[in-house]
């Protein structure tokens, strides 16, 4: 993405970032939909965010909360991303195209907050960490603000 925002015509950039967005779709196709999904399908359906910047804003807090239960998926990042903190690295990522920081910025309100995490705690899905109301209240909460995610984020809900 750096490449991208800073050589617009750069093909192999291109290129890379599109075999990318082809191997997620293909993980899409063969695992199961977890925190992150259940949460960005509540908020564009209830509240009528975008889908893509919902998803863009989500995925960091959704990450910080459940990599300290998927310790393999945690450490493959780590390597990956050549930092400690995989979430605040693509935090930090984002920040370099514009992409939104914040569930206010696609036009989340603070009093919906609450109405979300009810909503997304309803219905049970599958999850590698034990969901709570407040945990995932907690997760909206940093969402909306923006805040930069890391390991220490959610280790007391």
């Amino acid at each position: 993405m750096p490449r991208i925002v800073s050589q617009p015509d750069d093909i192999s950039a291109r290129e890379a970032a599109q075999y990318g967005a082809s191997l997620c779709e293909t993980v899409l196709g063969s695992v199961g939909m977890a925190l992150h999904h259940k949460l960005c399908h509540t908020l564009g359906g209830m509240f009528n965010l975008p889908h893509a910047e919902t998803h863009a804003v989500i995925l960091l807090d959704s990450m910080a909360f459940n990599l300290p239960a998927a310790p393999a998926a945690h450490e493959r990042l780590r390597k990956a991303l050549e930092t400690q903190e995989p979430a605040a690295a693509l935090h930090d990522l984002g920040r370099s195209p514009d992409a939104p920081a914040s569930l206010d910025a696609p036009g989340l309100r603070s009093i919906d907050i609450r109405a979300a995490a009810t909503a997304a705690m309803q219905a049970p899905y599958y999850n590698p960490r034990a969901l709570s109301h407040e945990a995932v209240h907690r997760l909206l909460a940093y969402a909306f603000d923006g805040t930069r995610p890391d390991s220490r984020t959610f280790q007391s809900v």
